[in-house]
């Protein structure tokens, strides 16, 4: 009724300005956080990597809970949103200069557990400092919600369809990297710099949907392992499908963050964690170790 004028000023309001714009952030966030961790994965040669492996996730936390906590005190303040992506950046900034230091995956990898482990830390420290309303915003936050979405939050998030499209004209080459780096080297391709290409990719469109939504839990994990399991593991195929499945899993998990416990709002991520968690044990259990790309 909104869409056609026979409804009220306060129903087009609530669909317009409210729902439309939250079911589209919940598309755009999804979309990019599940085709991100399909090229994770793929880049690793991991299963269980995910785009929260570069700490652009905990960076991101870190920062926001540093802004929400020291905010009234300092001046000259950038925002909540802008504070979660430079941290998102920052911190995976060092997880690369760490990495290349090392001058191997599994530097990169370990770079990434430490600066997890300190972001995570850091997000303690902070909380402990807080005070009750503080904290009770960062635990908001830092669990993922949908609630703060508006016209504004769609326009920037239209950034993640672009690296979107970007990781997918690199899809031949993570075809490629998942056969070793000596193979991909061999077939004419630069490893490092590929490698440097899908982590600052990924943490573009990670620390814009975590700057938007706080931190979602397991969409990039679990989608592209379902991707794989049904329809196949090349990456023109598990791309994009990906970012389909992920954008509809978070959209359906917000619908049901929203309803479960009416009028108060579940976190969604809580929900997708809850969810994924005891899914991602089952799946490896009966897959029995054959979950590999």
């Amino acid at each position: 009724m909104a869409l056609t004028g026979s409804a009220s000023e306060v129903q087009r309001i609530i669909v317009t300005d409210i729902r439309f714009p939250r079911t589209l952030l919940a598309i755009l966030v999804g979309s990019g956080i599940a085709a991100c961790g399909a090229s994770i994965q793929g880049l690793f040669r991991n299963p269980l990597a995910d785009p929260a492996l570069i700490g652009v996730s905990s960076g991101a936390a870190l920062f926001a809970a540093g802004y929400l906590v020291l905010g009234a005190n300092l001046s000259g303040q950038i925002g909540l949103t802008t504070s979660a992506f430079i941290g998102g950046l920052l911190t995976t900034w060092l997880v690369l200069e760490v990495g290349r230091r090392g001058g191997t995956i599994s530097a990169l990898l370990l770079a990434g557990v430490a600066i997890n482990a300190l972001a995570i830390a850091g997000i303690g420290l902070l909380s402990y400092l807080s005070t009750d309303v503080q904290l009770r915003s960062v635990a908001f936050w830092a669990l993922g919600s949908l609630n703060g979405a508006d016209w504004q939050s769609v326009l920037t998030a239209l950034v993640i369809p672009a690296v979107i499209l970007l990781l997918f004209r690199e899809r031949h080459n993570l075809n490629a990297i998942t056969l070793g780096d000596r193979e991909a080297s061999y077939l004419g391709i630069t490893v490092p710099k590929l490698r440097i290409r899908i982590v600052v990719l990924t943490a573009l469109a990670v620390a814009v949907g975590v700057s938007l939504t706080g931190v979602i839990a397991f969409i990039g994990l679990i989608v592209p392992h379902l991707i794989r399991l049904t329809i196949g593991s090349t990456h023109q195929v598990v791309i994009p499908a990906s970012a389909l499945l992920g954008g509809l899993l978070l959209l359906i998990a917000d619908t049901f963050s929203r309803t479960l416990f009416s009028p108060a709002e579940l976190p969604v991520g809580i929900l997708t964690a809850l969810i994924g968690g005891p899914f991602f044990i089952l799946m490896i259990i009966r897959q029995k170790g054959k979950l590999g790309i």
